[in-house]
């Protein structure tokens, strides 16, 4: 009899273990008990941008779903090493990554993101522009919409007003406010961003606006918007060639430059918080033969071995959520991709936001071709003889044209 109980006590130990311990199996797999999940996200943002994001978008989805978002700066010209670094090692150790949209093709094509096709279906109805299609690449999406981009163009209203200018809305009436800023004040007030290093953001706008091809580069396209660019060069700032996002700010503000393009972030900057009303800004120049604007920001993406990808799903669809992109928009000044957010921005952001949706209504992703880093460096390059050192446009153009159609040769 008593080795009956003893035998009977130990199956009952027994049966409670394993009971205990799909119990814990369960806690962990649902999120509803046992240890947080950790959501490792990548990002591209501002000091102010980040605050936003931490405060008023990561923190509920924490508390929503059990788990801690640990979100970090990465650059975009820096995740594909990350990202090749990790994949190499066999440990990926990031979960979701929101990248720029013009520099995704490198990630595709070195096979370090997941083919998130069968999650179309999340992209919600709302969605409009281009956004949506920049993240297919064939018959395969690999990223989906978050957050929409595109250089609106500010002036100083009152400054255009004292001159009796107008605001700008053509290649000929921007050069022609270009000469008169410069024969009324003996100074360039006229900037455009050109680097002429990485991104070709507004040199891509001038090339399709007079309908060529930065694939190209010596169609007549091409030609016609270095011809106009050399002839527009001696009128610009000095600052157009290291003006940032962060500076063209400061430019604007300071009243060092009457005009320029720039995100529409920098709304928030300039008019919320540093009081500069007389600041406005329409949606940018009509080339030659079409208007056409360089469509920007950030796509999310699943990174190749992700340890947390349902949760990762889960995080894309919260931010694409209609109060999460209103969130963005109101307290960050960012466009949305969603049409139905833009109908409760406050009373003093409307102007900005009509001119950033009728933008965003003609934006284009510059080129998702595995060769797109020589491609641009060869406009890069182009832009530096023409502007700089005044070289002739055509055979400039001929030279890096070739340079662009061997790489794509060694591409295919």
């Amino acid at each position: 009899m008593k080795r009956l109980f003893n035998n009977s006590l130990l199956m009952l130990i027994c049966m409670v273990l394993i009971a205990l311990t799909f119990a814990g199996c369960s806690g962990k797999s649902s999120g509803t008990s046992g240890e947080q999940r950790i959501l490792n996200v990548t990002m591209a943002l501002s000091e102010e941008e980040w605050a936003v994001m931490r405060q008023h978008v990561i923190a509920p989805f924490e508390k929503q779903h059990n788990a801690t978002v640990k979100a970090i700066q990465v650059e975009a010209a820096d995740v594909v090493k990350k990202l090749q670094a990790m994949h190499g090692a066999g440990k990926m150790e990031i979960d979701l990554l929101a990248q720029d949209v013009n520099n995704t093709a490198a990630l595709v094509y070195g096979g370090l993101v997941e083919d998130l096709s069968e999650y179309v279906s999340i992209i919600p109805a709302e969605s409009v522009g281009r956004l949506a299609a920049a993240g297919k690449f064939g018959e395969k999406t690999y990223f989906l919409p978050y957050r929409p981009n595109v250089e609106i163009n500010y002036y100083n209203e009152a400054k255009f007003s004292q001159y009796g200018l107008t605001p700008p809305t053509d290649w000929d009436s921007l050069l022609a406010v270009a000469k008169a800023f410069r024969e009324k004040e003996g100074i360039n007030r006229v900037l455009l961003k050109m680097k002429m290093s990485g991104d070709i953001i507004e040199a891509a706008e001038f090339i399709r606006g007079a309908g060529g091809d930065p694939l190209i580069l010596n169609d007549e396209g091409s030609i016609r918007a270095f011809t106009f660019l050399q002839e527009l060069w001696p009128y610009l700032s000095e600052s157009t060639l290291n003006a940032s996002f962060s500076s063209t700010n400061g430019f604007i503000a300071k009243e060092e430059v009457y005009y320029a393009p720039n995100w529409p972030f920098g709304v928030n900057i300039i008019v919320k918080d540093g009081g500069k009303t007389e600041i406005k800004a329409n949606e940018g120049l009509r080339g030659p033969v079409s208007y056409v604007k360089t469509l920007g920001g950030e796509m999310l993406g699943i990174p190749v071995g992700s340890p947390n990808k349902d949760l990762a799903i889960e995080f894309i669809k919260y931010l694409q959520s209609r109060e999460v992109q209103e969130i963005l928009m109101k307290q960050n000044g960012w466009p949305s991709f969603r049409n139905d957010v833009y109908g409760n921005v406050e009373a003093w952001q409307k102007p900005y936001f009509d001119v950033t949706v009728k933008a965003l209504a003609v934006a284009e992703p510059l080129p998702n071709v595995p060769y797109w880093a020589t491609a641009s460096q060869a406009v890069n390059d182009a832009c530096k003889e023409i502007l700089l050192d005044r070289r002739d446009v055509r055979t400039t153009l001929n030279k890096y044209a070739q340079v662009i159609a061997t790489a794509r040769a060694a591409a295919q």
